[in-house]
């Protein structure tokens, strides 16, 4: 029953990631992010201090609130005030990217291409020439969740069978 039920939640999850990813990519707002050093290292005893072998890199990035418009005196137009979006800073980690190592393009300091969620702008994606191969990953993923489900299933067969 335990497999069944690992091997089940496993394929929803990964079936619910690929969509989301997916739907990120066509559908999401384009910004361009810098890559940023972790402030608090899970690598420290190892030598990491900045988070820079994490293999799922911090981005920066600046998003447009559908709401939120502030007030702005414009002192070149004769002290007149002007309705502005509010911009808002984002701290996020993208979404399908667990390599072992992070690769040498996602330094610290790196500007790249990303698209997020107008709703959740935490649910971010790499784009553009950035986008990690994620296929060999999530195909291990799915391959786990099809062998639990059909370990479990095919041992609650013959439990049944007796």
């Amino acid at each position: 029953m335990v497999l069944t039920l690992f091997g089940s939640a496993l394929l929803l999850w990964c079936a619910a990631e690929l969509r989301l990813r997916h739907h990120l990519r066509r559908h999401g707002i384009p910004a361009t992010a810098r890559v940023v050093a972790d402030g608090e290292p899970f690598g420290e005893p190892y030598g990491d201090t900045y988070g820079e072998l994490d293999s799922a890199p911090l981005l920066s990035y600046t998003v447009l609130p559908a709401v939120g418009i502030v007030p702005v005196h414009d002192v070149s137009d004769g002290g007149g005030t002007h309705l502005v979006r509010a911009a808002e800073a984002v701290l996020a980690r993208p979404r399908g990217t667990t390599p072992l190592r992070r690769p040498a393009r996602l330094v610290p300091g790196a500007i790249v291409q990303v698209r997020y969620d107008a709703r959740r702008p935490s649910r971010v994606v790499l784009a553009g020439t950035e986008i990690l191969p994620a296929m060999g990953s999530d195909i291990f993923w799915a391959l786990l969740g099809t062998g639990a489900l059909a370990g479990g299933l095919s041992l609650f067969a013959s439990l049944l069978a007796h």
